[in-house]
């Protein structure tokens, strides 16, 4: 708005066409007769000063600059009006001096201010005297830049790109004009650099800016110094450190710490037993570095069924009862797991390898055996064969085998592997043993060392090597005469130690030409009892001994057989009566024969034996009477 000097100051056109539009308007002009008068009765100054000069510091001289006599002032009544500057600054009245009341803090007094003035109206009475002084109070660089806070701290993404920017709190410096902040640096580092935006009034911001990407698991924090620098002379500066955290993206696969897994496991473990430990590592942070472990999905049932994986250590347990013998390896997929949204999972084998423990007994099985074996057989004839296995391996499995009696029987090793046969060693023969009952042992060279036994039955079968014996040696029977024809006169009996038909015995009589076949032919023998039969009685008188022979056959192929000549005495009976040689008798006898003399002799005979026989005589002698 143009004041009423500015007014007059206008061409005189201009100044009739204002004064027509004065006129409409009363009102107005009395403003205009007023600001006039004030115009006239007033005055400005400008002074300045520095901040934080001393109490009762010289500002300027008020007097001289209105060219007032300083004798009128206090006359006049000068003064400085009340108001909040009243208490910054005092006015000698007697001099009109204007002095700094006290020390003046520019940042205090004009806080947001870049210019930092100071109104102050003082006042002359008699007449009515208003003048207004401006004191400037000029800036000194007597603050550093400070920040909000001491340090801050940020949250940053790994997966930020280059490029991203964040804006950092602008740092506060009292001070005003180039005294205040200037500029902001940051300290090095390899992934930040620093923008400054100019905001005028309100300043620089400094800005961050990213340029190259951030790697959590290369480092996942940064330590940044951010710097304000004022403007004064020197300079003064202040810092605030920025904590950068990586913020963590599941960018990063679980990783096993070593390259192969293997482990030995004794079979037979306790249940609970570990077996081994895997272990991974995820390099993210949070759930998306967190590994759990388990089997992989091809794993079969079988193994689910013998082992296990605690999903947070990552032992593989034994769950089962593990068998060598039934296998004596395991390759088991493992596979770690991270927790991210979108897990990352990693594969290992894990191999187990089972150790044998001499938990498993030889074990012997025939598989094949001879129903019998001929006495007649060579040593060295197969009569089993016989297959000795052990499940375990090593020298658990290491098999010592042999024939655990003294026997005609040893076990010799076949061609093909864990075959043996049970084979003769020597000689058999049926007759002095028939059955053999044949233990076979099998021991492990395992500590404690496990043994089996098989008793196989092997049956000795006959040859006919064995000729009829007769029971008795020598054959003589004594036969009463007279016999009755037909019936059986005595026995012979033949034995055979070998069995069925080479045992099975058959008589007959042999019969020659000449004097023997003619006896024998009044003989008959059973073939198959040796019961022997007189056909016709036998004469003691006419036949006193004979012998003749029996022959005793097998009914082996061939045949065997064995004689026995038989010695046959007749027995005398009394079935003969005497008879004299002659008959009658005539004797002549002398007279007077003495008592006892032999008067005469007969002679009788008697074909049987013994007393009475043929040519005994008799003698008659007399007697004292005379008679004979």
């Amino acid at each position: 708005m143009m004041d009423a000097f500015g007014f007059l100051l206008l061409p005189q056109t201009m100044r009739q066409r204002g004064w027509e539009t004065w006129r409409q308007r009363p009102h107005l002009l009395a403003v205009l007769v007023l600001l006039l008068f004030f115009r006239a009765a007033s005055a400005q100054l400008r002074y300045s000063i520095s901040e934080e000069l001393k109490e009762g510091s010289f500002v300027g001289n008020i007097a001289k600059d209105l060219g007032i006599d300083r004798n009128l002032m206090k006359p006049r009544g000068f003064r400085i009006m009340s108001g909040s500057t009243e208490s910054l600054f005092i006015v000698n009245e007697n001099d009109g001096v204007l002095y700094a009341n006290q020390k003046i803090d520019r940042e205090e007094v004009c806080k947001e201010s870049s210019v930092c003035l100071i109104n102050i109206k003082t006042v002359l009475e008699n007449p009515l005297e208003v003048h207004y002084v401006t004191v400037e109070i000029t800036d000194l660089n007597d603050h550093s830049p400070t920040f909000p806070e001491k340090t801050k701290r940020l949250e940053i993404s790994e997966s930020a790109l280059p490029g991203a920017r964040y804006q950092l709190q602008n740092a506060h410096d009292p001070d005003g004009g180039a005294n205040s902040v200037q500029q902001y640096k940051i300290s090095q580092n390899d992934h930040f650099r620093l923008e400054i935006k100019d905001r005028g009034r309100d300043g620089k911001t400094p800005i961050l800016q990213l340029q190259r990407q951030l790697d959590r698991e290369a480092k996942s924090n940064h330590k940044l110094v951010l710097t304000a620098i004022d403007g004064g002379n020197p300079p003064k500066t202040g810092t605030v450190e920025i904590y950068i955290d990586v913020l963590d993206v599941n960018d990063n696969m679980p990783v096993f710490t070593k390259d192969t897994y293997s482990a030995v496991l004794q079979e037979n473990a306790p249940i609970g037993t570990t077996v081994i430990q895997v272990n991974a590592t995820d390099l993210d942070d949070g759930a998306n570095g967190e590994v759990v472990y388990s089997f992989g999905s091809d794993v079969k049932g079988k193994i689910r069924e013998l082992f296990d994986i605690d999903s947070v250590t990552g032992e593989i347990i034994v769950k089962g009862r593990v068998d060598f013998e039934e296998q004596d390896s395991y390759d088991i997929d493992i596979q770690a797991s991270d927790k991210g949204t979108i897990p990352f999972r990693t594969d290992k084998s894990v191999i187990i390898k089972i150790g044998d423990t001499n938990d498993n007994p030889p074990e012997i099985e025939v598989a094949s055996l001879s129903s019998a074996v001929s006495e007649d057989s060579r040593p060295g004839t197969t009569v089993a064969l016989i297959s000795i296995t052990d499940l375990d391996s090593g020298i658990n499995g290491k098999i010592i085998s042999y024939v655990a009696e003294e026997s005609p029987f040893t076990l010799t090793p076949s061609i093909q592997d864990n075959m043996f046969a049970v084979v003769t060693k020597s000689q058999l023969d049926r007759e002095q043993q028939s059955r053999y009952d044949i233990t076979v042992i099998a021991k492990d060279a395992g500590e404690p060392a496990l043994t089996s036994e098989k008793t196989i039955s092997v049956f000795v079968s006959d040859t006919n090597d064995n000729s009829p014996k007769f029971s008795t040696s020598p054959y003589t029977f004594y036969i009463s005469e007279n016999n009755p024809p037909g019936a059986s006169i005595f026995s012979v009996r033949a034995s055979d130690r070998d069995e069925a038909d080479n045992a099975l015995i058959s008589y007959h009589i042999l019969r020659n030409t000449g004097y023997e076949n003619k006896v024998t032919s009044f003989l008959n023998i059973n073939s198959e009892n040796g019961d022997i039969l007189a056909l016709k009685s036998f004469d003691f008188e006419t036949l006193k001994t004979f012998q003749f022979q029996v022959v005793a056959s097998d009914s082996g192929t061939p045949s065997l057989t064995s004689d026995k000549t038989i010695n046959i005495v007749v027995s005398d009976v009394n079935d003969n009566s005497p008879v004299f040689l002659q008959n009658p008798y005539t004797f002549y006898i002398t007279e007077n024969n003495n008592p006892g003399a032999s008067i005469l002799s007969v002679t009788a005979r008697d074909d049987d034996e013994g007393k009475g026989q043929s040519g005994n005589s008799f003698a008659l002698h007399r007697t004292d009477e005379g008679r004979a």
